[in-house]
């Protein structure tokens, strides 16, 4: 199947409130419409997680990013634009005035956690669908992230409504996002390094 066709296929399903297994920048995610809240419900369930753990979401832009924090702070940009430059890990921001996204995507208090991809196939995908996409690993709760689609536990590929063609032959090591909490007033603290 064509890169293209895949994207299309993946789109519809999440047009239609669906969840997607597919490539990412980091390992193999679960995805769904970030807006759609019982899309983020089967999510949550199909993981065995609590919903009182935050999921990540992609976007595929500065501007896609922009439209779900209230307010991205300066040093955001910095951090964003020095990534960029440098080649660095893929690298997830939590930020706080979330917006536009489904409520029980959204911590309790009141932060996101986002990260502009930038690999070909996840960053397409986020731009077709011109939406925000959950992206948490697809794994049970617990279990180790699925680096390869060859690791995907057949529980979870059996869950989901749509799985992804491109880059399931692929064999290499792969590890999950950095995560940065930034908060308004400038403040870092490094989650995961």
């Amino acid at each position: 199947m064509r890169t293209e066709e895949d994207i299309k296929n993946a789109v519809e399903v999440l047009r239609r409130g669906g969840v997607i297994l597919y490539p990412t920048d980091t390992v193999w995610g679960i995805g769904c419409d970030a807006t759609n809240a019982e899309a983020v419900r089967r999510v949550y369930d199909i993981k065995q997680r609590d919903d009182s753990k935050a999921l990540i979401c992609l976007v595929d832009s500065d501007a896609r990013l922009q439209r779900y924090v209230r307010q991205v702070p300066d040093v955001a940009w910095q951090l964003i634009d020095s990534l960029k430059d440098s080649g660095a890990k893929p690298t997830t921001l939590i930020l706080d005035g979330a917006v536009n996204l489904a409520p029980n995507l959204i911590a309790d208090d009141g932060s996101i956690a986002l990260r502009i991809t930038a690999e070909p196939f996840s960053r397409e995908l986020c731009y077709r669908f011109q939406r925000a996409l959950v992206s948490t690993s697809a794994n049970i709760s617990g279990e180790p992230a699925a680096q390869n689609y060859c690791d995907i536990d057949p529980r979870i590929v059996e869950s989901v409504d749509y799985v992804c063609w491109s880059r399931r032959q692929e064999h290499k090591p792969h590890t999950p996002s950095s995560i940065i909490r930034l908060r308004p007033n400038g403040e870092v603290t490094i989650i995961r390094k």
